[in-house]
């Protein structure tokens, strides 16, 4: 009889001290769950956000006052570098990227529609006007007959290049082909000039093996040209809502009204990231909000 007492007292502890220590949990997670509604900032502090915008190039002195004043809300803008402009979107819409930046609408519009990707544009950034750069010639003028020429082999890239050969005197293109003319809407070739389409991060590497090279603003300044000293020839682009080569941030659909994307945006578009641009790039870029 005794020994029956003495288990029964044995069972009855231990389930006193699982009771116990079951209300000490209950009493630090309702604790803790009254501290996180007292002040929702201190769950934020709890989890850094971390935010993954895809670029091209190396040069992206722009994004430094973005990463430093996201960093002061708990935002880290991490920058996954890309080596040419087919990589970017693919990336953005299999989630391996949050956001994009490397890109103007012309070429945006053509990607989504061709590959079917559910991206949206959430704001705009630059312009970077295209230039004609040579290291065999130092003028438009010297640029003779049989004369070579690179330019960029994708459609938006490719059709901006021939107008701006256009508007330089070189060609003449069927005013059909609006903004994207292909080598075969050129109407007029007075030098018989002969083109070679390559990636456009490539077309700064052809500079001494061609007469001459259109070559987009960001892959200028990585390869150390400045547009304002060392092309023959700069596209003048105007600022209009209608300009399709203005650059954008790019998400995906779903998370287009994501906040914390929003204010990627709004850090982006401020005063401090101006002067950046135009101190920095001295022309290669230029502000459009």
């Amino acid at each position: 009889m005794k020994r029956q007492i003495k288990g029964t007292a044995l069972i009855l502890s231990i389930g006193a001290l699982l009771g116990l220590a079951a209300c000490g949990s209950n009493g630090t997670e309702s604790t803790a769950a009254a501290a996180t509604q007292a002040d929702p900032s201190a769950a934020q502090a709890a989890e850094p956000v971390v935010i993954k915008l895809g670029v091209v190039g190396e040069n992206n002195e722009q994004w430094k006052p973005v990463q430093e004043s996201l960093a002061v809300e708990g935002i880290t803008l991490e920058l996954v570098k890309f080596a040419d402009y087919s990589l970017p979107n693919q990336a953005l819409a299999d989630g391996e990227i949050d956001l994009n930046a490397f890109q103007h609408y012309a070429f945006f519009h053509n990607e989504v529609a061709d590959k079917g990707l559910e991206l949206t544009v959430i704001g705009e950034t630059i312009i970077a006007p295209l230039g004609l750069y040579s290291e065999n010639v130092s003028s438009i003028g010297e640029i003779g007959q049989d004369a070579s020429i690179a330019i960029p082999s994708d459609a938006t890239n490719g059709g901006r290049a021939i107008k701006l050969l256009e508007a330089a005197g070189l060609i003449q293109v069927d005013p059909a082909a609006g903004y994207t003319p292909t080598l075969s809407d050129i109407t007029d070739n007075p030098l018989h000039l002969t083109f070679y389409e390559v990636e456009a991060a490539n077309t700064a590497s052809l500079l001494p093996d061609v007469t001459a090279s259109v070559i987009n603003g960001g892959h200028a300044v990585d390869n150390g040209l400045s547009p304002e000293k060392d092309a023959l020839f700069i596209e003048t682009v105007s600022e209009g809502s209608d300009n399709p080569y203005i650059n954008i941030i790019a998400a995906r659909t779903a998370d287009a009204e994501e906040p914390n994307y929003k204010k990627v945006v709004e850090a982006f578009q401020t005063d401090e990231v101006a002067k950046v641009i135009e101190e920095y790039y001295k022309g290669a870029y230029i502000p459009v909000w």
